[in-house]
Parts: C-alpha cells; structure tokens; sequence
C-alpha cells in the first residue's frame, strides 16, 4: 500500500492538461516504466 502513491502518479497523467495524443504517449511510456519494473523485480 505504501508504494500506491509512487504508482498511481505514474499511471494518472494530468489529463486536463495534455491533448490526446501527448496523452496516449505518456500513458504509453508509464506501461514502458512498469514494465521495466517488473522485470527488473522477477529477476
């Protein structure tokens, strides 16, 4: 529970602030990010 915050703020954009498609990129770079954490945590 300690490590949501650090998450949740990787995976929510301010949305209001972006256009969709600076959107798409920064949620698809936070999957990229988890992705590599993930890894780098099974490993």
């Amino acid at each position: 529970l300690a490590a949501h915050d650090q998450i949740n703020t990787i995976f929510k954009p301010r949305r209001y602030r972006l256009t969709a498609t600076s959107y798409r990129h920064a949620r698809a770079d936070a999957f990229r990010l988890w992705n590599d954490y993930a890894r780098e945590m099974t490993a």
